[in-house]
């Protein structure tokens, strides 16, 4: 079977800029994006994260790898550019498959973030 390569999107707003929120905000997203899109990490050829300037206290690859997962995936985090009057406290993430389709891809925007793109919210959604 031929090998597919495709990404799945997602972002998640933190609380408030610290270790614990960024940690737990990191934690919800990835564990949706996966279960959502029935992935594992050997599916997974590399993570990329990015995060809002105001989010200074934890780096969300490091938070991400702090949950257990990912430990064979490359991951590598950025900042945002500022941009005015852009979303606060925002972790985005894109992750790039690699296996053949089991499904279309779902992107995962969660909290505060939904706003962002409203065309892509599944109804079952989280109680948040």
């Amino acid at each position: 079977m031929e090998e597919m390569v495709y990404s799945i999107r997602g972002a998640v707003t933190a609380d408030i800029d610290s270790p614990s929120a960024i940690d737990a905000a990191v934690r919800m997203m990835m564990e949706e994006l996966y279960r959502r899109n029935d992935i594992t990490d050997d599916d997974i050829s590399f993570i990329l994260f990015s995060q809002t300037v105001d989010l200074r206290s934890r780096n969300a690859a490091a938070a991400f790898r702090a949950t257990g997962r990912g430990a064979s995936v490359p991951l590598f985090c950025v900042q945002e550019a500022e941009i005015a009057g852009a979303l606060k406290r925002v972790v985005r993430v894109l992750v790039q498959i690699n296996h053949q389709r089991k499904s279309d891809p779902v992107m995962v925007y969660l909290k505060e973030a939904a706003s962002l793109r409203p065309d892509l919210q599944v109804e079952e959604e989280l109680d948040l």
